[in-house]
């Protein structure tokens, strides 16, 4: 991280003193920081404490005519690798959203044409209002990175989300954004599934899981962006295709199995699909109705195929690196070590899936492989993406006809 920089906005609100912590551990990894210090932000921290950390001036107004001298808001907006507004409050967000350049903050983050990262931190009532999420889902639609508050106490005597995350996962949320691409996979096919399956009952029903692909479709574009050719197979989501991803739509797990089959060979091969484990036998051609009197309909199951255990065992095409997601509500790592021998694949990535997970923009995993477990914190799911193609493009790193699969 020698010679990155970012450009941090810290905004008023009392999470700003934690931004101090920040500069701080960021300085530790060789990282800069040339900070925009908010009005309200000055209610909180003083200029003079963020220069003494970042050992860089503080820029606080919009209309200086020795700052606009030195630097103008343009310079500035453009002078880093990446724009950090922390804490991120609502109003900088709703001004961000909405294209306001009434303060230097405001046009900063109106004229850069680098990368932004907004993590939040307000009142529970503030983060949970409409219109705060509505301006969130915005901003990721316009390319931010909102990284998900935490839950706990607040200073107002609250309790819920709204907390700034802490430190380190906003380090490692950086680190993640201001990693180099060196298109270290270039020339590898990348085959990864994504969201759940849909098994039908009948023309209305389903049966089904919460996953929102989320996870996967960051995982193909982690992989993409370091230059592997992508094809990602993809249960029924609201997602868009990742930039430079080949996306293979499908319901059911044995359309699952069929398009990963028809994808082969590959190099790399990542089931990220929470796929279905049962169908019913027979669909019903018309809406099963209610029969009363406490009666239900009888449905029988067959399982469904195993997608996993059956790429990982392929005698001709088996990906020279296959790795699964091992979904648990207790005794995490335990399974997830039985899963891979079980499944006879290269990796695991164990995840607790009895929180948020599901649906949420945030993960906790533990990377297993035949090395041991490599446990990572708490981040944004697609900082864990970047991390495992990182993984992914060590183990290949300078060796084409072979690989070394240990963790670290």
């Amino acid at each position: 991280m020698s010679a990155k920089r970012i450009l941090l906005v810290i905004g008023g609100g009392i999470a700003a003193y934690k931004s101090l912590e920040l500069i701080r551990e960021l300085g530790r990894r060789g990282i800069g920081a040339r900070v925009i210090l908010t009005k309200a932000g000055t209610e909180f921290v003083t200029p003079l404490s963020v220069a003494a950390l970042s050992g860089e001036k503080v820029y606080t107004e919009l209309f200086s005519l020795t700052d606009e001298t030195e630097m103008g808001h343009i310079e500035l907006s453009r002078s880093a690798d990446l724009v950090v507004v922390c804490p991120a409050t609502a109003d900088l967000m709703a001004k961000a959203v909405h294209g306001h350049a009434n303060d230097l903050a405001s046009t900063t983050l109106l004229a850069t044409d680098k990368p932004v990262l907004m993590v939040p931190a307000m009142n529970v009532r503030m983060w949970q209002h409409g219109a705060t999420q509505r301006n969130i889902a915005q901003l990721r639609a316009d390319g931010v990175t909102v990284m998900e508050p935490d839950v706990g106490p607040m200073a107002c005597g609250e309790f819920g989300p709204g907390r700034l995350p802490d430190v380190p996962r906003i380090v490692a949320q950086i680190e993640a954004m201001l990693r180099p691409r060196q298109k270290r996979l270039a020339g590898r096919h990348a085959l990864v599934t994504a969201g759940p399956t849909r098994e039908p009952l009948d023309p209305v029903r389903y049966i089904s899981n919460h996953s929102s692909g989320k996870q996967g479709y960051s995982i193909a574009a982690a992989l993409a962006a370091e230059g592997a050719r992508v094809t990602l197979v993809s249960g029924p989501v609201s997602l868009p295709a990742p930039e430079g991803v080949t996306l293979v739509k499908v319901e059911t797990a044995r359309e699952m199995l069929k398009a990963c089959e028809d994808a082969l060979p590959a190099d790399i091969f990542i089931s990220v699909a929470a796929v279905a484990d049962w169908r019913p036998v027979k669909a019903a051609d018309k809406k099963l109705k209610l029969k009363g009197e406490g009666k239900s309909p009888a449905i029988e199951l067959a399982e469904n195929p195993d997608i996993l255990r059956t790429i990982s065992h392929k005698k001709k095409k088996r990906p020279a690196l296959v790795i699964g997601f091992a979904a648990e509500t207790h005794d995490l790592e335990r399974h997830a070590s039985e899963k891979l021998a079980r499944k006879g694949c290269d990796w695991i990535v164990a995840n607790d899936v009895s929180g948020d997970v599901m649906g949420g923009l945030e993960n906790e995993i533990a990377l297993i492989t035949q090395a041991g477990i490599d446990r990572w914190p708490r981040m944004p799911k697609e900082a864990v993406s970047a991390r495992l193609a990182e993984k992914i493009a060590e183990a290949f790193a300078g060796d084409a006809d072979g690989l070394s699969l240990a963790a670290e």
